[in-house]
């Protein structure tokens, strides 16, 4: 395993834990700061619109840094936005914070996607990209709940500091780890923009919306919905957030193994997984034990689906002209799709249906990513099968 992936799985680590660790500090956030868990969410929601917007500008204006500094500068802002975020004395500095924050998460996701995939063989790319994703999973297998039970043993402050130090360890990784890489031209730039008026291109990027969107109605919400409608405990809510890291673990380790043979499978089969389960969430939310199995069974086909639709979208980009911006574009995708998945489920409870009403929510959401997928699959074959007569016609010819 080249040592990079090592290095970007470091920073995936703390980019996983400040994205993720909101949703146990929801209640002690909301607490201290005197507002509704509705309006806690959107710490989630702002750093998920931070990514959208941020990723784009950041990637545009750097096309002509060399990728390495890029990744150093992604850290930069991940280390200044939790440090913020930590020593926020109001509610509206914390926003600024996490602001600042996803500013890290796109352009460094995007970038190290493109330089995993370019650093294995072809039919390991997927792989490499799910090594690099793993420490996501390894976020909200450890990181996560040793974050809320700091938070709950001293102050949620004290886990923004301990993200803090992650990211210079990253950054220190990164720095040492990562080979330097040649410039992008300007040529390529202009190239690659024209990739989003792609239509496989861009129905790729629907299902990075919708497909992450489902599972972030739920997560988001957990620690209230367990603790009102589940009877947890605070140590309780730890619990369910490790066994929600240990699925997304399970699922990006199987998810990113299939897909290096049967990409497109892997999708409809993970998408259609997570709306049932969600379902099933839903209906037996009362039950601790079903909720457990539910937990996890959401996460570990949430997370499946992630590489190989992050693997999509580059081969699409790719055939169109050029994967390196529409790759850290679409990691803005996937922040927009929590957002909207972090919208939906305040939104279907602030409207009186309920903690449990961001399941059935959610499994609206995976439902439509499985048709996305399903188009997009359909159109590939189309376009295929023109490209196979157009060919035969001027063989003839």
């Amino acid at each position: 395993m080249p040592a990079a992936l090592w290095a970007f799985a470091i920073a995936a680590f703390g980019i996983g834990t400040t994205e993720y660790i909101i949703s146990g500090l929801l209640p002690a956030i909301q607490a201290e700061f005197h507002i509704s868990v509705s309006a806690a969410g959107f710490l989630a929601t702002s750093y998920a619109l931070g990514v959208f917007f941020g990723t784009p500008i950041i990637i545009i204006l750097g096309s002509n840094v060399e990728k390495k500094k890029l990744l150093l500068l992604a850290l930069t802002f991940f280390i200044i936005g939790n440090f913020l975020t930590a020593l926020s004395p109001n509610f509206t500095t914390a926003i600024f914070g996490r602001v600042i924050n996803s500013l890290c998460h796109g352009v460094f996701i995007g970038i190290a996607s493109v330089l995993a995939a370019e650093l294995v063989p072809q039919d390991k790319r997927t792989s490499a990209i799910a090594f690099m994703f793993s420490g996501m999973t390894a976020a909200n297998f450890i990181g996560v709940p040793a974050g809320t039970w700091f938070s709950h043993v001293t102050s949620w402050r004290t886990t923004f500091y301990l993200i803090t130090l992650i990211g210079m360890v990253a950054f220190v990784a990164t720095s040492r780890l990562v080979p330097k890489q040649p410039k992008h031209h300007e040529q390529s730039l202009k190239n690659e923009l024209f990739v989003f008026g792609d239509i496989h291109v861009l129905l790729a990027m629907g299902i990075t919306i919708l497909g992450p969107a489902a599972f972030f109605t739920s997560i988001t919400y957990i620690a209230p919905m367990a603790k009102e409608l589940g009877h947890f405990s605070d140590q309780g809510v730890t619990f369910l957030l490790f066994i929600f890291g240990a699925g997304l673990f399970v699922g990006n380790y199987l998810g990113g193994k299939f897909a290096d043979r049967a990409l497109m499978p892997v999708l409809y089969i993970t998408l259609f997984g997570q709306a049932v389960v969600m379902l099933f969430f839903y209906l037996t939310i009362a039950n601790k034990i079903a909720d457990v199995f539910s937990i996890f069974f959401m996460a570990a086909f949430g997370f499946a689906s992630v590489s190989p639709i992050q693997r999509l979208v580059m081969d699409r980009a790719k055939a169109a002209g050029g994967a390196n911006l529409a790759s850290a574009v679409n990691i803005g995708f996937f922040n927009l799709g929590n957002a909207l998945g972090s919208w939906l489920g305040g939104l279907v409870i602030a409207y009186g249906f309920g903690y449990a009403s961001p399941n059935w929510a959610g499994a609206c959401l995976s439902i439509a990513a499985l048709f996305l997928a399903i188009v997009s699959s359909l159109f590939a074959k189309h376009q295929a099968k023109k490209e196979l007569r157009d060919c035969c016609s001027s063989n003839t010819n």
